[in-house]
């Protein structure tokens, strides 16, 4: 129904888009699987990095199935091959993005590129050296002394990945935020206007996100992302629309405003027959 009513040109233009995603698809998925494999030759190297912050808790990892150390170490190679292959991925989003931004929007992409990986490798850093030792701690403190700890190594190592990955995604709010500031999506009078909501949102979300149910790693993920959100009120503050983009949402709003005249005139007229 809805591709039914557009014209001709607005049916290629869908299309062009569509395919622009698809090959921005294609190219990312194909980096992760090529730096995947490269990763793998590495994998005693990445699994020792990976548990180092158990051991330094003196906590070892055990396996109890056949062929849990070869999946884990598979598992772990993708995990590498995202982190490596991460800014192909941003580049091919970017050259997804860039169309529909105006020339002169379209510099920002080359100076937020750097950024988007600054703000991706700074999240992942920081889930991985300030707050999973905390969390692991937490966790060997709760067993107590009663109880040996002794951690499955395809638990844990799901459990760095779901921990760490989601730090650094939410690190991009900033950056996000500054785009759908510059296309008029967004301003900050909103983001300040709605700050509960928001507050909720982030912490729904790192309930969802965080494994496990325990509210300390939801905490220490809500927290850092709210204070994302408040840095993200002042990036919207300064990134304002261009003139170009002003002019075509005036003109928008001026057709929007005509049309809805003549419908309330044509209502008013039938009513009257």
């Amino acid at each position: 129904m809805f591709l039914s009513d557009l014209s001709p040109d607005d049916k290629q233009t869908i299309i062009e888009h569509l395919e622009a995603l698809r090959k921005s698809l294609i190219i990312s998925v194909l980096a992760i699987i090529i730096a995947a494999f490269v990763c793998f030759a590495y994998n005693e190297q990445i699994l020792s990095f990976i548990i180092t912050p158990l051991k330094s808790l003196n906590e070892k990892l055990i396996v109890t199935g056949v062929t849990e150390a070869f999946f884990v170490k598979l598992k772990l190679a993708f995990f590498a091959g995202f982190c490596v292959s991460f800014p192909i991925v941003v580049l091919s989003l970017w050259g997804f993005i860039k169309p529909a931004l105006y020339p002169s929007e379209r510099k920002y992409v080359y100076i937020l590129f750097p950024v988007t990986l600054i703000l991706f490798c700074g999240g992942v850093i920081f889930a991985y050296f300030g707050i999973l030792p905390l969390v692991l701690n937490f966790f060997i403190y709760i067993a107590g002394s009663n109880l040996d700890t002794m951690f499955k190594v395809d638990q844990y190592v799901s459990f760095v990945m779901a921990f760490t990955i989601p730090f650094g995604l939410v690190f991009e709010l900033p950056v996000i935020v500054f785009f759908l500031a510059k296309m008029g999506i967004v301003t900050s009078d909103t983001l300040s206007k709605n700050r509960k909501y928001a507050l909720l949102i982030i912490f729904i979300l790192a309930a969802a996100l965080t494994p496990g149910p325990d509210p300390i790693s939801q905490m220490m993920m809500g927290i850092p992302v709210y204070i994302l959100y408040e840095i993200s009120i002042l990036v919207a503050r300064f990134a304002r629309p261009n003139e170009e983009r002003k002019a075509k949402a005036g003109r928008f709003k001026k057709k929007s405003d005509v049309a809805e005249t003549e419908s309330t005139k044509n209502e008013a007229d039938s009513t009257n027959d």
